[in-house]
């Protein structure tokens, strides 16, 4: 005799108290396997997609696309055998309920390769059926089809569309707009968010507000929804004022809390200084030259950080406000700040000090596709100690930006372009960049920030300097 399963959405971690409903990855009727994904749901954080520990039939789902759900609230019901396939009939009993502290696994054996799905109306039984069962992978089915591995719109899978957001294409599908008649502005020719609000405000339909410049294009965008209501893609517009409001919440909620909550607590100060970066461009081009694979300016950057923070290890702290005392790190968790599709975010290099600049350049690269793609979990997106912020991608020199709370400090990196030098006494055309330091005044004095950016703008003038440290 079957016995019907509550699955609640799990503690997603990181002090995580609700989520969003992105979408559906099982329909009722569904089979799932112990451990399939059944549902993505955006955090704060990021966007994840949560298992189900249980094996068997979707019975219920609770909630639709867009509502956002508290922590053990009911994600699905699942109809479990009294022996499941898995072995872990034991795990499955009532009791299996408070087992959502883990994404996967849940204390359960290895999942089953091979995930089954019944679609709603079709037999459960019989070996004919079980043969016509579509056979998907983890993350796949509910979405559109995906044509030449490019994933297409519902009603149009007679050809490639260049889009792979499911937001992106349930923004579109909402307001009823091809995404055939784009022309996508990311790369190979993606489809983006900014093309489909594009799209939309020339249509006249009125959407989210028009898209800032972005220094590092990850196209994985969000959009905002009310709470505990179906998708909606529109802000709300004040009537007879021409004000649109636009909710404060998911990735641009956390910031906006987070930013406000440094202001308030930290008492920030920062000191800048122009640095010739013409011998680090020169350095870098003859690295890449050598053969190898290609060291980015960002790992050298962060390369140059690590080595100061060794020399000034009070910038590598915190603050326990509570007790009145300073936390130095001994690692070296370095975050970068990345504008991206969805909001800002911070993506996390673990022990950075302990990698050269050519495993800096491999996690930089694979923390940015995980940003563009939409799948930086929560662990890389929290923890740092540390954050450098290349904002010379916008195009400005120089910037007082705000710490990464509870961070203490922030080294600022502005763009590098010719200007007029003076270099061994003689004026010369150079490449010069802003380097600027935010430092937290409660974990050290205005000597030692000089000191730190002091050190770094002779790394970026000297890169010899570092030779000292290796």
């Amino acid at each position: 005799m079957a016995q019907v399963l509550e699955f609640k959405l799990p503690d997603l971690g990181e002090g995580l108290t609700e989520a969003e409903i992105v979408r559906w990855l099982v329909e009722v009727g569904d089979v799932v396997a112990i451990d399939q994904p059944v549902v993505e749901v955006e955090t704060a954080k990021a966007m994840v997609e949560v298992p189900c520990p249980y094996g068997g039939v979707v019975t219920a789902r609770f909630g639709e696309e867009g509502t956002e759900l508290p922590v053990g609230a009911p994600l699905i019901t699942v109809a479990v055998g009294e022996r499941p396939a898995s072995g872990a009939g034991d795990a499955r009993s009532a009791d299996a309920e408070g087992s959502g502290n883990v994404l996967v696994g849940y204390g359960t054996s290895e999942a089953p390769a091979r995930r089954r799905r019944v679609r709603q109306g079709r037999p459960l039984s019989g070996a004919s059926a079980a043969g016509s069962r579509a056979v998907t992978t983890a993350g796949q089915g509910a979405g559109p089809a995906a044509v030449n591995g490019q994933a297409g719109v519902p009603g149009t899978e007679d050809g490639p569309v260049p889009v792979i957001s499911p937001l992106v294409r349930r923004l579109a599908r909402q307001n009823g707009l091809d995404l055939r008649e784009l022309t996508g502005s990311g790369p190979d020719g993606l489809i983006l968010r900014a093309d489909v609000e594009y799209a939309l405000r020339a249509a006249g339909q009125g959407t989210a507000a028009a898209p800032s410049a972005q220094p590092h294009p990850h196209p994985h965008p969000r959009v905002p929804q009310a709470a505990g209501t179906a998708p909606a893609p529109q802000p709300t517009a004040a009537t007879g004022h021409g004000e649109i409001r636009t909710p404060l919440k998911g990735i641009r909620g956390a910031v906006a809390d987070k930013l406000a909550r440094s202001r308030r607590e930290i008492p920030d100060a920062t000191c800048w200084v122009d640095a010739d970066a013409t011998e680090l461009m020169r350095a870098r081009t003859a690295m890449n030259a050598a053969g190898g694979p290609k060291i980015s300016l960002l790992a050298l950057l962060a390369r140059i950080c690590t080595a100061a923070l060794a020399r000034f290890p009070e910038l590598n702290s915190t603050v326990d406000a509570e007790a009145r005392e300073v936390v130095r790190f001994e690692h070296v968790h370095l975050g970068f700040a990345a504008q991206t599709d969805r909001g800002l975010v911070v993506p996390v290099v673990r022990d950075a000090h302990a990698r050269d600049a050519e495993s800096l350049t491999a996690e930089f690269a694979r923390l940015t596709e995980a940003g563009r793609t939409g799948t930086l979990t929560p662990a890389e997106l929290t923890g740092g100690t540390f954050t450098l912020n290349n904002y010379g991608v916008f195009g400005v020199d120089g910037s007082t930006p705000i710490i990464n709370h509870p961070e203490a400090a922030m080294l600022g990196v502005g763009r590098i372009v010719p200007k007029p030098w003076v270099h061994e006494g003689e004026l010369a055309v150079r490449q010069v960049v802003q380097l600027s330091l935010t430092f937290d005044h409660r974990v050290c004095d205005g000597g030692t920030a000089g000191g730190f950016l002091r050190y770094v703008a002779d790394c970026v003038e000297q890169p010899a300097v570092l030779l000292r440290t290796l």
